[in-house]
């Protein structure tokens, strides 16, 4: 039998297999159907410093291979998580992955320093966020400004910190040196696409906020090339996601250069998709020869 085992900044994940943020809740939903300590961690759904009720409907529109969402980071704020919803997530011999999303420098530093102090294990930063002081330009677009939200994130993290990087960049390589320069422990990738549908029948976006973000199988091709691209320009551990499915993309995108993979929209239509892909991983490694599941990671021969 493979030993599953992750070490991922020294976190040590039973398996390499999370959940992606903003598909997963926190997981109360999932944990009727089996039990979540059979997963490796648990990525929470993006919190934001008070409570957000998000967008308008509709905000989810089907694609031929995913989905468009403009939810808009619904939460029920940071202090409620950490009341609420840590105590119910420790109840299960998984690890916490909290995902924290902000509008400026300033609040991106006063939620790693809150969610810090609570009991979580590793925090991942979402920088595919509007910084208002900016006009509305995304953090995670420009390097300056990546450098500038994770340097000063990174003075109040006492927990890894993950910083989680969007693919709608013309270099993703150059965004990943410029996280990890300025003191990411790790990186997560990708983030949705941005996209858009159009009701052909009344000439109107399908989505209320026009344009929402692309997830699901259709960006797995996207997700494993920037993955390898990120693996080869950095050495820090990745978690990879973007249209995992099976097992067999896990591996896929573990030989790209991932230490972990996420498992996001696949749950929507298969609740059970991250403990199948953690159990179908595993077969993959004892069928071919693989003794631990990190030597996966970055196996691509060329």
């Amino acid at each position: 039998m493979a030993d599953m085992r992750v070490n991922f900044c020294g976190v040590e994940l039973k398996n390499p297999i999370t959940t992606a943020s903003g598909t997963f809740g926190f997981g109360h939903e999932y944990g009727e159907f089996y039990d979540l300590g059979e997963l490796g961690g648990i990525g929470v759904k993006g919190l934001t410093p008070t409570e957000r009720l998000g967008n308008p409907a509709p905000r989810i529109a089907e694609t031929p291979m995913g989905i468009l969402n403009c939810v808009g980071l619904q939460n029920p704020g940071i202090d409620r998580f950490i009341a609420e919803q840590i105590p119910y997530l420790r109840q299960f011999d998984t690890k916490i992955i909290a995902n924290v999303s902000g509008s400026s420098v300033e609040e991106y530093a006063e939620m790693i320093e809150k969610i810090s102090d609570s009991d979580v294990d590793l925090i991942e930063m979402n920088i595919s966020c509007p910084n208002v002081k900016c006009g509305g330009m995304t953090f995670g677009t420009q390097p300056a400004m990546v450098e500038e939200v994770v340097s000063e994130a990174k003075k109040y993290a006492k927990k890894p910190l993950i910083v989680k990087l969007s693919p709608n960049v013309t270099d993703i390589a150059e965004i990943a040196r410029a996280a990890v320069g300025a003191g990411a422990d790790a990186l997560s990738l990708i983030n949705t696409l941005l996209g858009m549908r159009i009701d052909i029948e009344t000439r109107r976006p399908i989505l209320s906020n026009i344009m929402g973000g692309l997830s699901g199988p259709a960006v797995f091709p996207v997700a494993v090339r920037m993955v390898y691209q990120v693996h080869q320009a950095v050495d820090v551990p990745i978690i990879g996601m973007g249209g995992i499915r099976t097992g067999r993309d896990a591996a896929e995108m573990m030989m790209a250069g991932a230490s972990a993979v996420a498992v996001g929209t696949a749950c929507f239509a298969d609740p059970m998709t991250p403990v199948r892909c953690a159990k179908e991983l595993e077969e993959f490694c004892d069928s071919h020869g693989v003794h631990s599941v990190t030597e996966l990671t970055g196996a691509l021969q060329i």
